[in-house]
């Protein structure tokens, strides 16, 4: 078993940090790049759709961590209110979680759960979050799995097939709900608007392509 205890590590809040504004590709500062970058891939993340989401959201409520070891940033977390969040999750008084990574050589350090504890600490009132989760997907991110390791459990689930991608393949999105009291209510999604994909995040399982040329990237299937 791996000793943790002198395990030294620092959350860091990008968002209140910023003296500028998002004007476009060609102005990004390096701080600016820790915003739009998808951290596993090390890439941009749908500049385009990214910058429009990143300028609506930052100003209501976006909240974007980065988590730092050894002097590299080897975590990540972002959430919003259900209005400026990926995903069509509806709620009253609840945080969507847009997602949460941690590098694969990072791993069996807790750094994940750490990310989500920051989360809720500096979500004081909410009565819960939600984001969702994969089951059969082809990649490895954002697994059922791994989502409830952190504390999130289903409460609704579709069966999809991609349109464009491994279209013989069957695979299950989840809406995930994690309480912070008994008499919170469950939030709801919008599951045709969850067709539709992501355009915000490149580096998501289920981001749609503007080359596709498709407005819903998903098909539910009944199973």
């Amino acid at each position: 078993m791996r000793d943790d205890s002198n395990l030294k590590f620092e959350i860091i809040d990008l968002i209140g940090k910023e003296e500028y504004e998002l004007t476009g590709f060609k102005s990004l500062s390096q701080y600016e790049l820790l915003l739009v970058k998808c951290l596993p891939a090390l890439s941009f993340t749908g500049t385009k759709h990214r910058l429009e989401y990143l300028k609506n959201a930052i100003p209501n409520g976006f909240q974007k961590k980065m988590l730092m070891h050894d002097g590299e940033i080897v975590g990540t977390i972002e959430y919003a209110p259900p209005v400026f969040s990926f995903y069509p999750i509806h709620g009253e008084n609840i945080v969507v979680m847009n997602c949460v990574w941690v590098l694969s050589k990072a791993k069996g350090h807790g750094f994940g759960e750490k990310l989500v504890k920051s989360m809720i600490t500096g979500c004081s009132g909410i009565d819960g979050f939600a984001t969702i989760a994969l089951e059969k997907h082809w990649t490895p991110w954002f697994r059922r799995w791994q989502i409830e390791k952190l504390g999130f459990k289903p409460i609704d689930s579709m069966n999809v097939r991609h349109k464009v991608k491994r279209t013989s393949m069957l695979f299950t999105v989840y809406l995930m709900w994690l309480p912070t009291n008994e008499d919170s209510k469950l939030p709801k999604w919008d599951k045709s608007k969850m067709t539709e994909g992501l355009k915000f995040c490149r580096g998501h399982p289920l981001y749609n392509a503007d080359s596709w040329k498709t407005k819903q990237i998903l098909e539910e299937q009944t199973v």
